[in-house]
């Protein structure tokens, strides 16, 4: 057999690498996309009957129902107060609030008792992070026989509904809630408004596509819920920096399904500086990549066993950051492969509907759409975060809490 010429070996080994590098970028694209496609065709269709019965709470307010907002702070002096207050000024005979002050060096406990919050102090230097406080939390609440909880990030402020809202889909059969959960900043900057317009995307725009599915809404670490039962099934020991996702995995895992409250809301502010906004990213980033790496053969396997319920969830997880996605597709574009620019364009179209769709349930329409002008610098931004990002996602990570703004 006669040796292949120099150029034809160069390029067949071009052409395979194309290929392979076009059916790699369209794998770790399509899970992102399908599952965009689904929830937010699903997100704008017309509400059940059912979702709308949901927001009906007048009916259910007398039915006894012990139940506690739980906060977990650490060094949360600043906000924890606006927060006990927000909850309290929304139905404060049919919950109490119980603020975790988690290894706090400043006045933690006293502003939140202050407030009218009832305080437990957890001062345990070698355990570190949200998850071990509302552990604590939790513990100390099934213990007094609370029989629903819900939880609140220090730095939020709850809508006039939040109890009302809850205490409904409980006393309905609701066994785990997520509320709404959006963050708001004052004076932001276009980088700003567009993590504005990714957060009502994945907080606001997909968990509403799964409620109107049937799928589990998902928890966003602020603003959930869930009845006593649940916490006995499955105690509350996510330690992760994304601990939200981790207990949601166990939770579908055993399944419980988590129903969205799209009509009662906690608000948090979220970080301007570049510092403070970095570190948030690579937290939830980087956990989100773990919790990829350590779930997902989970997921995949389940799933062959036929167990369908967890195909969702499993497209969830294995779906990029936005930002990449968009990198990604970008690039693919461009190489000369006539399906996969067509695969390309229509998988960025389906990212431009959803953006739309997201910026539409903001406040702010046409403030998002100036900022997706900015878009090109955003996923510069982002892909130069990559490396912190994988840090971010190993196992030995400490939680490392996100530094508020200097005019907080």
């Amino acid at each position: 057999m006669k040796a292949l010429r120099p150029g034809i070996e160069f390029m067949t080994i071009l052409s395979l690498l194309i290929a392979s590098t076009s059916l790699a970028l369209a794998a770790a694209t399509a899970p992102l996309i399908a599952e965009l496609l689904v929830l937010t065709v699903a997100a704008i269709l017309p509400r059940r009957a059912s979702d709308k019965k949901n927001e009906k709470t007048d009916e259910v307010r007398t039915i006894p129902l012990p139940m506690a907002v739980i906060v977990p702070a650490h060094n949360e002096e600043a906000l924890i107060g606006r927060c006990v207050r927000s909850i309290l000024a929304s139905r404060p005979r049919l919950a109490e609030v119980l603020v975790v002050a988690h290894n706090c060096s400043d006045n933690t406990a006293l502003e939140a008792k202050n407030a009218g919050a009832r305080v437990l102090v957890l001062n345990e230097t070698s355990q570190s992070g949200k998850g071990c406080a509302l552990h604590h939390g939790f513990s100390t609440a099934i213990t007094e026989g609370v029989e629903a909880m819900l939880v609140m990030d220090a730095d939020s402020v709850a809508s006039a509904n939040f109890i009302d809202a809850a205490r409904s889909r409980f006393t309905a059969g609701a066994q785990a809630i997520q509320c709404r959960y959006e963050i708001e900043t004052p004076n932001p900057t276009r980088r700003a408004q567009l993590m504005n317009l990714a957060f009502l995307g994945f907080n606001v725009i997909r968990p509403r596509g799964r409620e109107r599915l049937g799928f589990s809404a998902g928890l966003f670490g602020n603003g959930f819920g869930m009845l006593r039962d649940v916490l006995e099934k499955i105690p509350y020991e996510a330690r992760s920096t994304t601990e939200d996702l981790e207990y949601h995995l166990m939770l579908i895992s055993a399944g419980i399904r988590v129903e969205f409250v799209n009509e009662a809301q906690v608000t948090s502010e979220a970080p301007t500086s570049a510092a403070g906004t970095t570190t948030q990213r690579a937290r939830w980033e980087g956990g989100r990549l773990r919790m990829m790496k350590q779930w997902s053969p989970r997921l995949v396997g389940k799933v062959l066993c036929g167990q369908l319920r967890l195909m969702e969830p499993l497209l969830d997880l294995l779906g990029l950051p936005l930002a990449f996605e968009v990198g990604l597709l970008t690039i693919a574009f461009c190489l000369p492969v006539v399906w996969l620019r067509i695969y390309a364009a229509a998988a960025l179209a389906v990212i431009a509907a959803h953006v739309m769709v997201a910026a539409a349930a903001g406040r702010d329409f046409w403030g998002a759409m100036r900022a997706l002008l900015t878009v090109p610098l955003y996923v510069l931004w982002k892909l130069c975060m990559f490396r912190r990002i994988w840090r971010a996602s190993r196992a030995d990570t400490p939680w490392v809490r996100t530094s508020r703004d200097a005019s907080v």
